[in-house]
């Protein structure tokens, strides 16, 4: 089981943010750490929030509206 409003606030920190690096910095954490926890969240509500590139996040329709 997950901690969801963990994860639910570093995925929130990652919208903010732009980045998993800079959400990681602000957050204290490995840039893996977040990147891993938002994948979790995704796994857990069975959708997907973010598009990953290797230049850029975008949010995914799921995304928006779960944030």
């Amino acid at each position: 089981m997950i901690n969801y409003l963990r994860h639910m606030a570093v995925f929130a920190r990652v919208v903010d943010e732009g980045s998993f690096r800079a959400a990681a910095r602000d957050l204290g954490l490995a840039p893996s750490r977040v990147s891993h926890t938002v994948s979790d969240l995704e796994e857990f509500l069975g959708v997907t929030l973010l598009y990953r590139t290797t230049r850029k996040l975008t949010l995914s329709n799921e995304g928006r509206k779960f944030y």
